[in-house]
């Protein structure tokens, strides 16, 4: 974290490099993603033991490191035979000691010579107390210990033997309840609470960074106090009460940014739009094939409204895919043409930014043939795209319609935010799938703007209330969940390609039926090419070649993937969309906005790879023209694997909200908000967004509040909050979907 002038000590501590308390022992915490003070004081205990607690064996999971309480149930030693193997002192022996809670088991596995074997035994007598620490492992599906430290404890609690390790590790179960930490095999969880122990030190007499008030209302600790009795809690009260500090901080610090950015947002001033009648939108609308559906009249209103004051709208549309987003955010651009401004579509790739503007196009005619051309009607305009790859010929023409205001409507990728491009009234900015984007990148075309244009952002990713709370609390939300009629069904199917081959045959015999009735086939995996990596399935390209020249055989295919020269992918995107070719296997790169109405087929290869809201948008691909529509989920996961709980999950219903709900509910929030997946810091560690939606809700509530007492955040609790927000997002995933 870049170095930084914090207006309040508590934050100044909390953000200070570890290694300033730590020294060089603070590069052990690199692997827990510790970087920081703070970091190590929201590292908090995953149980907590008391010196008479035996652990819950049924709470262990495979792969973290713990310390368990638990009692020996019994020990049986298996004695090696033979002379000594190299490099040894004897025959290798095995103990195997079987330790319980009083309900479940957990085995304890020792190699060792002879000699060390039987003065293990001699310890690990059977019905004693003892405390092990190591990583949990699994053998033949059960959960085992292999090596773990241990200590065991007499009847009083005494420890048997004496060494400086197993002093630490009896101190666990001295006095009070300790703490036991997500740990490292290089990092104990003795070693995580001694340096607990010194961090707490650096916050000695410094002053809570909310005003009385705050804490009042949200009816919470002190920030010492909290640390204090979450890391050294003398009840389980003092845990909970600690626990309900932090994470109200993590709500707070959010949402008083997103606060603040609403009150600037509403002193910012905004050309006005109004619709005007009788226009470019009214002679659209006239020429539409079909109805608007209620939700499309409902959100188009809601824009219309905001485009007509005088504050830049800031608005969310989340739609489920195929719900119409495009023909409502294109009404809301003509209604800006109509009003005498220029609207941007911002489009994360160049696919989806040709697919936009060949939809506007399509659906525009000859009202999109420009004001200048022949026989075009009186309210025409100009369409124009822009990406990096376009003939300098063609990007040149392009640039001067935009800077004359002949092109009304601009569709583009990030060519938009080069420095040279001039707009004569820009009125609307839309971003296709804002998460694509960071928040510096949408500045460059609003800053551009004589007045701040109106602000539209779509996604195709169905967002649970808690969530647009947290990540878009600054923007209005707009939702359409209702598909427009003609949208067939779409049938999903798991397919087990582990126990089940023969249904991966029969699924290459369905694509041949498919296109042999004159329909196309998407077939998605989830790379590229195959390295060789143990347990890496096919990628696009092995995958491909083996049904080119296997169950495909004769078949059209094409290959598309994002590391393609980009003329290659608009040509062979462009050859699927016209119907020449009939299968195209490729990457996620078809996930948003590729629209072909002839596609009815999907096959998901190792789909267990995907999350339940990627697999959701890309079935999204297929059943877009009235035909029925099969999406099949290959997988040959194991099968104890969670991934089949995810598969079946997105079979059983294509209700995009409830499948974002089960995501949320299965993931990381740091991964839904993007910043485990960047490899950067979250914010939030503790605050879980569908579970704690209350204190978010309340949180909300008291940042209004404070933004109308503090304006212009003079609270130095309050200015530090929304640093540290910006500078750990990165000024990214605070504006993610």
């Amino acid at each position: 974290m870049a170095p930084r002038e914090w207006r309040t000590a508590a934050f100044a501590e909390l953000n200070a490099p570890l290694s300033t308390v730590l020294g060089a022992q603070a590069k052990h915490f690199e692997a827990l993603r510790i970087h920081t003070v703070g970091d190590l004081l929201r590292h908090l205990p995953r149980h907590y033991l008391s010196g008479t607690e035996l652990t819950d064996l049924a709470t262990l999971e495979e792969g973290e490191h713990v310390a368990v309480m638990a009692r020996v149930a019994e020990i049986a030693v298996h004695e090696g035979r033979g002379g000594p193997a190299r490099g040894r002192r004897g025959p290798q022996s095995r103990l195997e000691a079987t330790l319980t809670d009083g309900v479940g088991r957990l085995r304890a596995t020792f190699f060792g010579g002879n000699h060390l074997v039987k003065w293990w035994a001699k310890q690990l007598d059977e019905g004693v107390r003892g405390i092990f620490v190591g990583k949990v492992g699994a053998f033949n599906g059960r959960p085992q210990m292999t090596h773990p430290a241990f200590v065991m404890l007499d009847a009083q609690g005494r420890v048997v033997g004496r060494s400086e390790e197993k002093e630490k590790i009896a101190d666990l179960a001295r006095s009070g309840l300790v703490g036991l930490y997500p740990a490292t095999a290089k990092l104990k969880t003795w070693t995580i609470a001694e340096s607990v122990r010194l961090a707490l030190h650096t916050l000695d007499g410094v002053e809570d960074p909310w005003p009385a008030w705050v804490r009042e209302r949200a009816g919470v600790v002190g920030l010492l106090e909290a640390y204090s009795a979450v890391h050294r809690p003398g009840s389980r009260g003092d845990i909970e009460r600690g626990n309900d500090r932090l994470r109200f901080d993590e709500a707070f610090a959010t949402q008083l940014t997103m606060a603040y950015r609403r009150a600037e947002n509403a002193r910012q001033s905004a050309g006005p739009r109004p619709r005007r009648p009788d226009g470019l939108l009214d002679a659209f609308d006239a020429r539409l094939p079909f109805t608007l559906t209620e939700g499309q009249r409902r959100v188009s209103e809601e824009v219309f409204a905001d485009l007509a004051r005088t504050q830049p709208m800031q608005r969310l549309l989340q739609g489920e895919v195929g719900s119409g987003k495009t023909l409502v955010a294109l009404r809301a651009m003509l209604a800006v043409v109509d009003a005498g401004g220029q609207a941007v579509l911002l489009a994360p790739t160049e696919v989806l930014a040709q697919q936009h503007h060949q939809t506007i196009v399509g659906l525009m005619g000859e009202l999109g043939m420009g004001g200048g051309v022949l026989g075009a009607p009186e309210h025409a305009t100009d369409v124009v795209c822009l990406t990096g790859s376009m003939p300098a010929a063609v990007k040149k023409s392009a640039l001067f319609k935009i800077a004359s205001g002949e092109a009304g409507i601009i569709v583009g990728t990030h060519a938009l935010l080069a420095d040279h491009l001039q707009f004569v009234d820009l009125g609307l900015v839309v971003v296709d799938e804002q998460h694509r984007f960071g928040v510096e990148q949408r500045a460059v075309l609003t800053d551009r703007a004589h007045a701040r244009p109106h602000v539209l952002v779509l996604t195709a990713t169905p967002i649970p209330r808690s969530v647009a709370m947290t990540v878009f609390g600054d923007l209005e939300v707009s939702t359409l969940a209702e598909l427009p009629q003609g949208r067939a069904d779409v049938t999903t199917t798991v397919v087990d390609a582990r126990r089940r081959p023969a249904w991966v045959d029969r699924a290459w015999e369905r694509v041949r039926e498919e296109v042999a009735q004159g329909r196309q086939v998407f077939v998605v995996a989830p790379r590229i090419g195959t390295t060789a990596k143990e347990g890496e399935g096919l990628g696009v390209l092995q995958l491909a070649e083996q049904l080119r020249s296997g169950p495909l055989a004769g078949v059209r295919l094409g290959v598309l993937h994002g590391q393609l020269p980009a003329e290659e992918k608009e040509a062979v995107m462009g050859s699927f969309a016209s119907g020449d070719l009939d299968v195209l296997v490729a990457t996620t790169i078809v996930e948003v906005g590729v629209d072909v109405p002839n596609a009815s087929m999907m096959v998901v290869w190792d789909a267990d790879r995907f999350g339940i809201s990627q697999l959701h948008q890309l079935r999204g691909r297929i059943g877009r023209g009235g035909l029925p529509g099969v999406c099949l989920l290959v997988s040959a996961a194991e099968p104890e694997a969670e991934s089949w709980q995810r598969l079946a999950a997105v079979a059983s219903t294509r209700d995009g909200f409830v499948l974002a709900e089960l995501d949320l509910a299965q993931r990381r929030e740091g991964d839904v908000l993007g910043a485990s997946q960047s490899g950067g810091r979250s914010t939030l560690r503790l605050l879980r967004v569908l579970e704690h939606a209350d204190i978010i809700d309340s949180a909300r509530t008291i940042a209004v509040d404070a933004v109308e007492r503090d304006p212009g955040a003079k609270t130095p609790g309050f200015a530090d909050a929304v640093t540290q927000t910006n500078l750990v997002a990165d000024g990214d995933w605070i504006e993610r979907a």
